[in-house]
């Protein structure tokens, strides 16, 4: 309830008014009966001045109800929409936050799960609050006062009405309440697995696995609808077993009414208004046991956000570190690095130093750390000893913004956004001119494919990118890498779609145009690196080599066993 509190604060006035809003509509609805037994006792007595006036006393007093009832629901949605809204971009801004390392903790299905349908849990749950569970209590120790002194000595039914619903409810709500919980986790899971199947439809259909992921969407597709079905067996046993209690609680009324009405005749027009207040105990139990219980879904989610929140972020920058202007020196101090909830380092005691406009190769066999090691650098992830410096400085006492400036990292997967080629490649440099733009597609080699579109830089990239093949998309990923003229550019086997051609053009434009750059090239394909100044062999997480091509095949007995294959390869395919 700690985050609705802060949510709220912005909304003190509006709520101020929802609640006023509902207390007039509860006092109209409290005091109909009572008019509607002054109207029962003028018509019994035949005084028809009395019935006119009370008749349009009910009339101004249900308009009166109405109204306020009207005004509790527009600023109810108001405040609703508005929480949830804040909620919502609440989690995006943290999520944005968050390291690698947290984004794992969670899973992205689970955190788009968590912004989407828990944020719209807590609006209905808001809406739910300043609507029917404000009222409800009002409702409640009104009726019962009014049930009392209506017809005094029935005050016993009244009490042992509320024991029996009080009785009967905790029994049901007890066993609802445990299903709602694996509702949320049974949803995650469904979002899961259709977020999956979309983005690995290529998969799915290449290896003919339609009707396998068929079966595991459906298995848990009925695990849902099995759940949510009992909650609504429950819910079907609920409201009979109220009305039960209440008639019998009315029934008994009406008898013993009956057979006193000679000893009190003012019972006779008192009656209806004692059924009414009976009834609106049972409204009070009925609508409270069952938002309340739908209430839960909306405090569980409350919860989950709260998870994210509260999450302690892996990376933190130092707030009072100055903006300096970093050069592009690169130092690895006795550095070793373990993934969350993994017992094995992936890198184990690395030290070397780079040069400011170095081209530095990266090596080894799948699963050698190559990835890792460079991830490092723009701090994606904290070593877990050691200590990596750029420019000299502890990264961990680096300005943030100076560090993404200084640093670009080409992902080895290229990921686009929908929307304009120019904005894709404007990420990397918000401010970029359409000069710099056009620059940096000149050296990822994509201006060529780009000019074949109508609309040039402006053609638009659909949803994953799906119009645009392999190549297009890691040479767009590069011109985005580059477009900001980094002192420090990471290519994470960013060339690996395009043909040997246009990579070894790209190599090309990228030591042409960014000479003082220091350039890391991880790669599978020695090829790749061979002119590099320097090359780093990485071996199950250790760096087993350093130096030139032709020094790594003298000294490296793993380096030289990977080019010989290679080799052998490429002289085979010839």
């Amino acid at each position: 309830m700690q985050i609705l509190k802060e949510q709220a604060k912005p909304y003190r006035r509006d709520i101020f008014f929802s609640i006023l809003a509902v207390v007039i509509m509860s006092g109209a609805a409290l005091w109909q009966p009572k008019l509607l037994q002054y109207v029962m006792t003028a018509i019994i007595n035949n005084d028809k001045n009395d019935v006119t006036i009370y008749g349009v006393e009910l009339i101004s007093l249900a308009i009166i109800g109405l109204i306020a009832g009207v005004t509790n629901t527009i600023f109810a949605a108001k405040i609703s929409q508005g929480i949830a809204a804040d909620l919502r971009e609440r989690q995006y801004k943290k999520i944005q936050s968050f390291s690698f390392g947290n984004v794992e903790q969670f899973s992205a299905g689970n955190l788009v799960v968590r912004m989407t349908n828990d944020v719209n849990q807590v609006q209905q749950l808001v809406m739910t609050l300043l609507q029917t569970l404000t009222r409800i209590p009002i409702l409640f120790i009104g009726s019962f006062i009014l049930a009392i002194l209506t017809i005094p000595r029935l005050w016993w039914i009244v009490v042992l009405m509320i024991v029996l619903i009080v009785l009967s409810s905790q029994m049901i709500f007890k066993r609802m309440g445990k299903y709602f919980g694996r509702i949320q986790k049974l949803i995650d899971k469904t979002n899961t697995l259709a977020k999956e199947n979309l983005q690995g439809v290529r998969v799915v259909k290449s290896f003919n696995q339609e009707d396998n992921e068929i079966k595991r969407f459906v298995d848990n597709s009925n695990d849902l609808t099995a759940t949510t079905t009992m909650i609504g067996y429950l819910f079907s046993t609920l409201i009979p077993m109220f009305m039960l209690i209440s008639y019998i609680g009315i029934g008994t009324a009406i008898y013993f009414v009956g057979q006193g009405v000679v000893n009190h005749p003012s019972d006779l027009a008192a009656i209806t208004s004692f059924i009414s207040y009976l009834m609106q105990i049972l409204f009070a139990f009925m609508i409270g046991g069952l938002t309340s219980t739908f209430a839960s879904r909306g405090f569980i989610s409350i919860g989950r956000i709260k998870e994210v929140l509260d999450t302690k972020i892996d990376l933190s920058y130092d707030i009072n570190a100055e903006k300096t202007d970093l050069k592009g020196s690169i130092s690895f101090k006795n550095v070793t690095f373990n993934y969350p909830n993994d017992d094995l380092p992936s890198l184990k005691n690395i030290s070397f130093d780079i040069e400011p406009g170095e081209m530095i190769g990266i090596v080894g066999a799948t699963g050698s750390g190559k990835s890792t090691l460079a991830q490092l650098i723009p701090r994606l992830y904290d070593p877990s000893e050691g200590e990596v410096f750029v420019s000299g400085i502890n990264l961990k006492s680096i300005n943030e913004d100076a560090l993404r400036e200084t640093v670009s990292y080409v992902l080895q997967k290229s990921i686009l956004f929908s929307g304009r080629i120019s904005d894709n490649i404007r990420q990397g440099k918000k401010d970029a001119t359409q000069e710099e733009i056009r620059k940096a597609a000149d050296i990822a080699q994509a201006t060529e494919f780009i000019e074949q579109y109508e609309d040039g830089f402006e053609h638009m990239v659909e949803e994953r990118s799906a119009n645009l093949s392999g190549g297009q998309k890691q040479r767009l990923s590069i011109a985005r890498g580059v477009v900001g003229r980094p002192k420090i550019l990471i290519l994470d086997d960013s060339t690996s779609a395009l043909d040997a051609k246009s990579e070894v053009k790209v190599r090309e434009a990228i030591n042409k145009e960014l000479k003082g750059t220091t350039t890391i090239v991880i790669a599978e394909k020695i090829s790749s690196v061979i002119h590099a100044n320097r090359i780093l062999v990485l071996d199950k997480g250790e760096l087993v080599g350093i130096g030139s091509h032709q020094e790594l095949l003298q000294t490296s007995t793993i380096y030289a066993e990977i080019y010989q294959t290679q080799k052998a390869k490429g002289d085979k395919e010839r």
